[in-house]
Parts: C-alpha cells; sequence; structure tokens
C-alpha cells in the first residue's frame, strides 16, 4: 500500500494513499517527522514519565497521570475499539514509530535532555487525546468552590462562576448562503487554547478514493476530529462547557496489605499498586495508586486527611469515541457528521457543520451523565447513593437560520453545565455577523481580530463616577473614559486600563473578605491554577464590582485608590503590544522574543492574559479556520507558529506574521500546485514481525531537459545484486569492496539499514538505476574522530554506476547538485562533509567544481584521506 507526500508552500502535508490505512499510517509517519519531539513529549505525559527527562517540575503531572490512571483508561478504550477503527489507529501509531527517529534526529530537544525516542503502542494515540483534555472540563474548580463556598457562603459558586484560568474555549460561526456573497455557507473560528510550541493543531490534507478532507489534526492522534473540510461538507467544534467529571470525597483505611474504601454499600475493598516517577536530578517519587469503586483517587489517600477521587465518561464507558473519526473523514453531507458525533464521548463539543446541499447542523455532542445537581458543583461523598450516575443526559441541538454563534457562552449547552463563558464574545460576533449579507472569507478576519471589551464597562463606570482626585488621576479617568474600549495593539490607551485593573484586582486579592481564600491550601501544585485567588478575581472582576454580594467591599474607594496609584507612577503608557506579549507553553523553554498581540480575554481575539498577575498571554487562538462551501479551494487558515516543529525549517515560524496580523494561508487543494517530498510505502518489516516500515521513494526532483532524479531507500537483499556488480569493478577501487562477493555486499548494507544514523540510497534518473548514496551523521561515525564536528555536519558518499549517461554533457555535475538540494533540504543539516581517498583524484576535483572548500587531510583505518565541506547558504530574514 502506497501514499504520497505533498507540501504546499507552507510546509503543509498533503497525503494521498491507496486507501485509509496507508494515509493512517503516512499520517502517523509524516507528523513523526515533522513533531517528533512534541510526540515523545505527549506519549511521556500519558504514562507519567516526563520527569525523567524534564526533571522536578514535571513531577507533579506525572503522579496525577499515574494516579488517574490515564495509560490504563487509553488501553481499555482501545480495547474495546471495533476491529476496523483499532486496525485504523495502529497503523497510524506504526507510522509515528517508522518516522521518530529522522524526526528526532533534527529536533533538539532531544540531544538537550538526553530522550531517545521510543516506541508508540496502538493505545497511545487514545492516551494522548486523554491526557490533552482531562483538565479541560476544569474539574479541580470544584476544588475551588469547596473553598469558596466555605469561605463565602453559597452565593460564592455564582460570585466566581464565570470562564476561568484554567479553562480552554473557542470561538465558531456558521453563516448561511443568505448571508454571504456566494450564496454557499461559510463556517469560520478559533479555538482558544493554551498556546504551546510547537502548536496544539497540525494543518493536514488526507485524500485516498474513500475521501479529500482538510483540516486540523492534533498530533499524535489520527484523523481530523475538531475542524476538517471535505468539499463537501464542513465542520467545527467549542468547548460546551459541560459538567461531565465529578469529584468524590472517601473514606479510606487500610485493611491489612490493601484499603478499603466506604460507599453506599459499606465497606470495599480497592484496587490498589505502587509505582515510581523518575526524577532527572532529584529522587524517585513512589505513588500509591487507589481506585474505589467511584474511580481513581487523584488527592490523598488512606493516611491522609482527604482522599479524593475522581469520576470521568472514558473511565466508566471505556470508550472517547474514537469511531467517529473515521466516520467523519467519509462524511458528505451535515447529516454524515451528526451521525458520526452520535458516538463522541470526550470532550463534550458544540458542534456546528453545513454542507453543498444546505444541509445545517447545531448540536452538542457527547456524554454528560444523569446525577445529582450537587455533583455538577462540589465535591460529593462517595458514601450516599444520591450521588450515584444513573444515565446519560440528551444531547442538545438548535435550527440554523441565518446564522449561528458558539463562544462558550451559556446557550445550547446551558442544561448541561454549571460555569460559561461571558456572553461578550457571542453577542459581538452575532452584531458583526447582522451588518451584512454579503459576507466572503477573506473578511472573516475583521471578526477573528475584534478587540472590543465589552466586559470593561463596570470598571469604567465606576472610574467616572469619581470625583475630588488628584489632577494626574482625573486626566487618567477622563483619558479612560473617552477610550473606545478596544484592545487594539497600538493603543496606548488600552494599556493604561489594563495598568489600572492590575492594581485594583491585587487590592481586590488583598481586601479582608478575600482572607480566608488567599493563602493555598496543601493540594497538589498541578490544581493551584484553578485554586489561586488572584486569578479568580481577575476573570470575575464584572462581577464582583456589580454583585450585591460582600457589602463590605467598597468598590469606589477601591477603584480610587487604584486609579491613583497608577497616575502617581508618573510612566507613559506604551502600546499593548508592549505589554501584552505571547508566552507558549514549551517542554524546554527557549530564549525566543515573542510576538505583542492584541485582544484580551472577553474580547473576540481572545489573547488571554491574567490581570493582577501577568500582561503576558499564555491562551489565544491555537488556529484560525475559515471554511468555505462554495470551492474549498478559497478556505483559510493559519496557526500560530509553523507547519513544522524543527528549529531552522523555514516553515518553523513562517505563519506567526500572519497569525499575529490576523492574515490566513489559502488552503492550497490543487496536486499541480504542490511540492511532491517522497512515497512511502507501507510493508512488513521482517527484523520486527509486525511492524511496518518505509520504503521506496524519500525524494524527487524533476530537471528541465535532463529527467527525474530519484532517491529511494536502499533495499540491502533486492538490490544486492546490482550493488555488488557496481563496487566490485576496478573504477570503484576506493570504494573499497573490489574483493567483496553478493553476501558481503548484503551483509553490509543490512547492518547500514540497521542504524538510525545512516542510510543508503539507490539514485535514479528517470527510473534507471544510476548510482548510490549514502549520508550519515559523523559524530556516529570513525571520521568523527579525525575532526572537530561541528552540529548540523551531515556525511555523504556517492558511487555513480558505470558510464552513466553517456553523450550528455554536465551529467555528474546535475545529479551532484541535486543530490546537494535534497540534504540541504533537512533543516538540521547545515554543512556537506566528504572524505574522498587523498589518490581519488577526480573525485576530489569533482567536489571542488561542487563548490566544496578543501579541509585537512586526516588518516582513517582503512585510507588517508581529504576532508572537503559545504556549508549551507544563510536563510534569508523574512520579508
Amino acid at each position: 500500500m502506497n501514499a504520497e507526500v505533498y507540501r504546499d508552500s507552507w510546509g503543509v502535508p498533503h497525503l494521498r494513499a491507496d486507501g485509509p490505512r496507508a494515509l493512517a499510517y503516512a499520517q502517523g509517519r509524516v507528523t513523526a517527522v515533522d513533531r517528533a519531539w512534541q510526540l515523545e513529549v505527549e506519549r511521556h505525559r500519558v504514562q507519567g514519565t516526563t520527569a525523567a527527562f524534564l526533571g522536578p517540575d514535571a513531577a507533579g503531572w506525572d503522579v496525577f497521570a499515574r494516579r488517574a490512571r490515564l495509560a490504563d483508561t487509553a488501553r481499555r478504550c482501545f480495547a474495546a475499539l471495533d476491529a476496523e477503527t483499532a486496525d485504523w489507529v495502529t497503523a497510524y501509531t506504526e507510522g509515528v514509530n517508522d518516522g521518530l527517529a529522522e524526526g528526532a534526529a533534527a529536533q533538539p530537544g532531544f540531544a538537550a535532555t538526553g530522550l531517545t525516542p521510543g516506541r508508540w503502542e496502538p493505545w497511545t494515540p487514545l492516551g494522548v487525546w486523554l491526557s490533552t483534555h482531562i483538565l479541560f472540563a476544569g474539574f479541580p474548580t470544584k476544588l475551588w468552590r469547596e473553598r469558596a463556598v466555605a469561605a463565602l457562603g453559597p452565593g460564592a459558586v455564582e460570585l466566581f462562576a464565570t470562564d476561568g484560568p484554567g479553562t480552554a474555549g473557542s470561538n465558531g460561526w456558521l453563516i448561511t448562503g443568505e448571508h454571504t456573497a456566494s450564496g454557499a455557507a461559510i463556517l469560520a473560528g478559533d479555538p482558544h487554547r493554551f498556546i504551546e510550541d510547537p502548536g496544539v493543531y497540525q494543518q493536514i490534507r488526507l485524500a485516498c478514493p474513500e475521501f479529500d478532507v482538510v483540516g486540523l489534526a492534533v498530533p499524535g492522534v489520527p484523523g481530523i476530529a475538531h475542524f476538517g473540510h471535505t468539499g463537501s461538507v464542513a465542520w467545527a467544534i467549542t468547548n460546551a462547557m459541560a459538567d461531565y467529571q465529578d469529584l468524590y470525597r472517601e473514606r479510606l483505611r487500610r485493611d491489612g496489605t490493601g484499603v478499603a474504601a466506604f460507599g453506599p454499600d459499606g465497606w470495599a475493598p480497592a484496587a490498589v499498586h505502587t509505582e515510581t516517577v523518575e526524577v532527572a536530578g532529584a529522587a524517585p517519587v513512589t505513588v500509591e495508586v487507589i481506585e474505589t469503586d467511584r474511580g481513581p483517587v487523584i488527592i490523598g489517600g488512606p493516611d491522609a486527611p482527604d482522599a479524593i477521587s475522581l469520576r470521568h465518561p472514558p473511565r466508566v464507558t471505556a470508550a472517547l469515541g474514537f469511531a467517529a473519526l473515521p466516520a467523519l473523514l467519509r462524511a458528505r453531507t451535515a447529516d454524515d457528521v451528526d451521525r458520526a458525533f452520535d458516538d463522541w464521548v470526550e470532550p463534550v463539543n458544540v458542534v456546528q457543520a453545513a454542507d453543498t446541499t444546505g444541509g445545517r447542523l447545531h448540536r452538542v455532542a457527547g456524554r454528560v451523565p444523569l446525577r445529582h445537581a450537587t455533583n455538577r458543583v462540589r465535591v460529593v461523598p462517595a458514601w450516599e447513593a444520591d450521588h450515584a450516575w444513573t444515565g446519560w443526559a440528551p444531547m442538545p441541538r438548535a435550527e440554523v437560520h441565518g446564522a449561528a454563534v458558539m463562544a462558550n457562552e451559556r446557550g445550547l449547552a446551558a442544561p448541561l453545565g454549571v460555569e460559561f463563558a461571558p456572553p461578550y464574545r457571542a453577542e459581538r460576533i452575532a452584531a458583526l455577523l447582522a451588518g451584512s449579507r454579503s459576507w466572503t472569507p477573506g473578511e472573516m478576519s475583521s471578526l477573528h481580530m475584534d478587540t472590543h471589551l465589552a466586559s470593561a464597562r463596570p470598571l469604567l463606570k465606576l472610574l467616572a463616577s469619581l470625583e475630588d482626585l488628584t489632577p494626574g488621576a482625573a486626566a487618567l479617568r477622563d483619558r479612560l473614559g473617552a477610550w473606545d474600549r478596544r484592545m487594539d495593539a497600538d493603543s496606548t490607551d488600552a494599556t493604561a486600563y489594563a495598568a489600572v485593573r492590575d492594581r485594583l484586582v491585587r487590592a481586590l486579592a488583598a481586601h479582608p473578605c478575600f482572607a480566608d481564600l488567599a493563602e493555598l491550601p496543601p493540594l497538589p501544585d498541578l490544581f493551584l491554577p484553578w485554586l489561586a485567588l488572584t486569578p479568580r478575581i481577575a476573570f470575575a472582576l464584572e462581577t464582583i464590582l456589580t454583585t450585591p454580594m460582600l457589602p463590605e467591599l467598597d468598590r469606589p474607594h477601591l477603584v480610587r485608590v487604584a486609579l491613583e496609584e497608577v497616575a502617581a507612577g508618573g510612566a507613559e503608557f506604551g502600546p499593548w503590544a508592549e505589554a501584552h506579549r505571547l508566552a507558549p507553553w514549551q517542554a524546554v523553554p527557549t530564549r525566543e522574543e515573542w510576538p505583542g498581540l492584541a485582544g484580551d480575554h472577553d474580547c473576540v481575539l481572545s489573547t488571554s492574559s491574567v490581570p493582577g498577575v501577568t500582561h503576558h498571554s499564555a491562551r489565544g487562538p491555537a488556529a484560525r479556520y475559515v471554511w468555505d462551501l462554495t470551492d474549498r479551494q478559497n478556505s483559510l487558515w493559519v496557526v500560530p507558529f509553523g507547519a513544522s516543529g524543527t528549529p531552522g525549517s523555514p516553515h518553523h515560524r513562517d505563519q506567526t506574521r500572519l497569525w499575529t496580523a490576523g492574515e490566513s494561508a489559502r488552503v492550497e487543494t490543487r496536486w499541480s500546485e504542490l511540492r511532491r517530498e517522497r512515497t512511502v510505502t507501507e510493508r512488513m518489516d521482517e527484523r520486527i514481525p509486525g511492524r511496518t516500515a518505509e520504503v521506496a521513494e524519500v525524494y524527487e526532483e524533476k530537471i528541465p531537459d535532463f529527467g527525474t532524479v530519484r532517491l529511494r531507500r536502499l533495499d540491502p537483499s533486492g538490490d544486492a545484486e546490482l550493488i555488488h556488480s557496481w563496487v566490485t569493478e576496478e573504477r570503484a577501487r576506493f570504494w573499497g569492496m573490489l574483493d567483496a562477493d553478493r553476501a558481503y555486499v548484503e551483509e553490509t548494507y543490512a547492518y547500514v539499514d540497521s542504524l538510525p544514523t545512516h542510510h543508503a540510497f539507490l539514485l535514479l534518473l528517470d527510473d534507471e538505476p544510476v548510482g548510490l548514496f549514502q549520508t550519515y551523521e559523523p559524530g556516529a561515525d570513525p571520521l568523527g574522530e579525525c575532526y572537530e564536528v561541528r552540529p548540523g555536519d551531515v556525511g555523504v558518499h556517492i558511487l555513480l554506476a558505470p558510464a552513466p549517461g553517456p553523450g550528455r554533457p554536465g551529467f555528474t555535475g546535475t545529479l551532484m547538485s541535486s543530490l546537494i538540494r535534497y540534504v540541504l533540504s533537512d533543516p538540521s543539516h547545515r554543512r556537506i562533509v566528504v572524505e574522498p581517498d587523498v589518490r581519488n583524484e577526480k573525485s576530489i576535483a569533482r567536489m571542488v567544481r561542487a563548490g566544496f572548500v578543501l579541509g585537512e587531510e586526516v588518516q582513517k583505518p582503512e585510507k588517508r584521506a581529504r576532508l572537503a565541506f559545504l556549508e549551507k547558504p544563510p536563510t534569508p530574514p523574512l520579508p
């Protein structure tokens, strides 16, 4: 089964295969090549083994992953898959395994941490999905509510009920043909997540005879779950803000060598075992893993003052909804998308879809348990039968007339949740959409980048009411009163507003009425973003400034003090983007200067800082998309960084400028306009039963008036006879195999094929073999002992077939130039190194003509060699 890999001008992979399995394999492999470091970090997150190479800061997550039994849940969910879906997911992991070594060689995180690529199991993608979304519904908010209610009373639930700092949200909208210039529907939006580098979404195209889909995939997971366009139907999602994870307060006791838990029917044995989390640079951590009839115990235990277990649908049902993924790829209509999402489990999403026949969809998809209302709000007692799950809630849906908006507000999913995002984003999008009946894809950026901050109203109203201010404070008050409430990148008024807000949030957090919430509880650090008082006040500021609760808060006085303090500082306010900068999460932080941003938490351009803590933004649009149902070629997309996770790649950061400016790249769907990169052939690798490996072409270049140059991986057995005939001719004496028999040649190249650092290829011109080409890492070769190896060095060997290309002037030079372009196309390769025998004057002269600079002579065990080097030209700066 074959698959071809193409790239567009942004480096986005477009994959075309014989069938779905070969396509899944190719998707896994190309993702591993582009994102090896990201994939391996995610695999270790599932297993709870990140601290072994990232150090103590990662241990908290690892302990949680072990206690929550993420890997075991993923195994259960995989075991429950239907055979076809399981095989499809397995093909993806086989592709990942065969691409990891190539990807890891170019991505510095491995060398920086000493990590070597591991092996993906068929269940690993389900684990990646689970670990990515386990905190998505924000169950730690129930820990916060426990404390808030204890300190302030039951009204505290409503006081702080807002889209908080630990929650991911999104914008999305569907415009029907009555409101577009083309008469066909448009879907657009942007998922808001913590911005990670590499990005959490991967632009990709998956095509085979059964389907042809473009969309945003999650690296490590096959298919396209969240945002896709098949040509005839497109779909998108946002977080429904549903509550479907419960926390139970457990009574545990030691029972001999085991642990017992007290439930509605009395004491019952709990499953228990211990695991060890290895920590780089620190002592290992022993973890007692306990699971009661409710779920895994994630906080405390039988020897702690408290114990809390987590119950969530995937652990209960052994399902994540992965059967929906191949079904979505095959969708042709909105009804097909609807049926596919009937099987969805985790997370619970609002879904929109539209097709070319006028079909529309607006629904919620997922699993939300039916249970006592208190379960949604607080930690509940495990021993009370009233808190058991009794079934599944029906998923709401709505008709679409003209336009439909989804922005995490209390709307379609209201029956399923407790806390929702403020209505500002949804209301603003709806108002903007109502302003035109002839929308085009290109005009969507005016919505994506809208910076109006409606939630500023209460603070501005209080500011306007202040009198008897110092001259500086009065001037600042008047300035903010005239502000247009836009958090534009170049706005100094936005910076002034943010400065006052920042001071006010900190003053509120220090007020005695919140004293009982100011000190962090003795809970795992992982949950602190949900438990810290200052972020909670920051995101509930509007409610705190307008609620009749907390009469002891003298709000005008606090606002006055904040205004006077900012005015007394005397500082000039620079543009908002100077303070409001991107701050992405990186497993191994780099020293990069990140761009300044427009927007704010409650803007449609939701780039979230944490007032009172930092102006920097760790959350924002993890991608933007515009799906045009008139012609998929008119669709648009962009991600914060680029298609490649490899530093130095031209596609590592090439979309950052677009993303920051609110621009997008066009979705290119014409195969003739794409660059063919390689062919991947799926076959069984006899060395590792059950594993597939890539063979066949890795490079192709069509050269006018010359022919098509190709490289394919050498088959040690199948090509042995041909290579033996070449290396045993007198003209190849410097190759060092004149006396070799066929078996020796096959054995030699089988050994080369087994090395991740050395590669052998057959060189072809118009499908005719014309040479043998090898690449290797000098640091892993005896040559590395003979000179000072630099990062980015790559060694090559070239043997041309006897009498190639008779009567074709420039034959050897043209081939050499093509091979050089291939080697230097790898972003990790900075300098080519060759080592011809000093007696091989013809080869040395050829290298000089090709641009190599001669180096010193060195003595190798088998020969005396002349080194020569070819530096990679510097990459021109981005315009």
